[in-house]
């Protein structure tokens, strides 16, 4: 139930307070009135806007952005870590530098549009705006569903076109020729595993000796790993991060050819691996006593990177080698065919006996981080 409270001004006349009571028992204002009978009806007004669901507390809304987003939507925005990763960097390097200091309320489409403008005249690629304005735009759905504001500043401004490129194609040829530059038999099984199954990075790595069925030839996906900045890993100071989901939340399964079950097969028994080992972790360990580390980076392709343990000089030489030959050997592939319309043509790759069989196509996803290679079963 709400009241009005007299006040004296500093001129000496009565001032009504209207309140009234929010869904917490919280004591809110409604105005400040000259008589009783005005601030009367302002808390009775805001008591039947509060029952209907359409009544926040307006000091909110004189935040100012960053104080908001820091104290109120960061620290309570459900999000996957790699998400929050992301967001926060787009939030502190584009977005706060603009509207930082704004009140909530005083942000509008006009403001909106300006820093888009902006950004493009400062050389941000539309990607980036676009994913910065998703961003921005969370941020301010969160605030209008709470009430903090009641308009969406982001609700119908244009952000430059951004172009969908194709995926760059890989003739079996060139897949071929960077996979006799590999480093070892290990690392050749990993990148076959890899293209039999177009698995991410995160996933493939993750594989547990469990989640493959020898018998059925049965593979779940039902993990998977990924690299975040310590300071986001919910264990302070860890950079890997094992979720107990692969990619769109939901388990996969997919049928393996004979010939790579076998490998796999083999490497398992050879390694005495036991059902909650990783299935590919010797192949790692192998690499690092020839003085390689084989492991996920930050990289844009999201492919294994062959880089030299930092505690070891000894093997620099062989690593350089190694990386000179895979940068020769791509360097050398002719250019894919530019001919979209063109039917693909059967190729036969004979340097390894899971890859003797007609292929259509290669395609190294960059939006994946796995290698995907079709075949015709």
């Amino acid at each position: 139930m709400g009241f009005a409270r007299k006040r004296t001004g500093s001129d000496g006349k009565g001032r009504y307070l209207a309140c009234y009571r929010d869904v917490k028992g919280r004591i809110r204002s409604a105005g400040t009135f000259a008589s009783e009978r005005l601030a009367d009806k302002a808390w009775q007004r805001a008591e039947a806007k509060l029952a209907e669901g359409r009544v926040g507390d307006p000091a909110r809304g004189r935040m100012t952005f960053q104080r908001y987003v820091e104290e109120v939507w960061l620290p309570n925005h459900q999000v996957e870590p790699t998400t929050r990763q992301s967001y926060t960097s787009a939030i502190y390097k584009h977005i706060i530098p603009e509207f930082g200091s704004m009140r909530m309320i005083d942000i509008l489409p006009e403001h909106v549009r300006e820093w888009i403008a902006k950004l493009k005249a400062n050389g941000v690629s539309p990607a980036m705006i676009q994913h910065i304005k998703v961003v921005l735009s969370a941020i301010f759905t969160t605030a209008l569903n709470d009430q903090v504001t009641f308009l969406h500043p982001c609700k119908g401004v244009k952000i430059p076109t951004v172009p969908v490129k194709p995926l760059v194609i890989i003739t079996p040829e060139q897949f071929d020729m960077v996979y006799q530059a590999l480093p070892d038999n290990m690392a050749r099984l990993l990148v076959e595993t890899d293209i039999e199954s177009g698995l991410r990075w995160g996933e493939l790595t993750e594989l547990r000796v469990k989640d493959l069925d020898c018998d059925s030839r049965i593979l779940t996906i039902s993990r998977a790993v990924v690299e975040l900045d310590p300071k986001f890993h919910p264990d302070e100071g860890e950079r890997f991060l094992v979720k107990d989901y692969p990619k769109d939340k939901e388990y996969r399964r997919l049928k393996l050819s004979a010939h790579i079950v076998l490998k796999l097969q083999a490497h398992r028994d050879t390694q005495h691996l036991g059902p909650d080992d990783l299935l590919l972790l010797f192949m790692t360990r192998e690499a690092e006593n020839q003085g390689f580390a084989l492991f996920p980076t930050p990289m844009s392709s999201g492919s294994p990177s062959l880089t030299t343990r930092a505690d070891s000089t000894n093997t620099a030489p062989r690593a350089a080698t190694v990386r000179a030959g895979v940068a020769a050997s791509t360097a050398a592939l002719p250019a894919p065919s530019t001919e979209h319309n063109a039917e693909p043509k059967a190729k036969t790759i004979p340097a390894h006996p899971g890859f003797e069989k007609q292929t259509q196509m290669g395609i190294f996803s960059k939006t994946g981080s796995a290698a995907r290679y079709g075949t015709q079963r």
